[in-house]
């Protein structure tokens, strides 16, 4: 979902939350069981009703507060963040041109010799399903 005002029916949406009674995270437990269900959602999302978006976006925000506060990437730079990911998922540099362009501006921003746009950190993010920002200085 990205910015778009959904149509949600408030009595739908109510009964999906006190089916799935969402929660902060406080476990690594918990952490997990939600990126699975999160997973599973996205394997069916355009199938998704309105409601289930919404749920999927909220699940997103206790995620990702729960790993901000406990997994922070201190001393990290977005180029290193970057090639972590692209450790992760198998991918190398030429994986990602339609992110850059070509293979020179790939490899300069992945040597961290160039930042990373604005655009190309929404790309990157779909690509790897994390915050652009992620890939963004602050």
């Amino acid at each position: 979902m990205k910015n778009s005002v959904l149509e949600v029916d408030p009595k739908r949406y109510g009964r999906l939350l006190a089916r799935k009674l969402p929660a902060v995270i406080r476990t690594e437990e918990e952490n997990e069981r939600l990126i699975a269900e999160l997973e599973q959602m996205d394997k069916r999302h355009d199938e998704l009703t309105p409601e289930e978006l919404e749920y999927s976006e909220l699940l997103t925000v206790l995620i990702e507060a729960f790993e901000d506060a406990h997994y922070a990437l201190e001393g990290s730079t977005p180029e290193s963040r970057l090639r972590s990911l692209m450790e992760e998922h198998g991918l190398r540099q030429r994986d990602l041109l339609d992110v850059f362009g070509s293979r020179g501006i790939a490899s300069e921003v992945v040597s961290g010799k160039r930042a990373i746009s604005k655009a190309q950190a929404k790309k990157l993010a779909e690509i790897f399903h994390v915050p652009a920002d992620l890939f963004l200085w602050p």
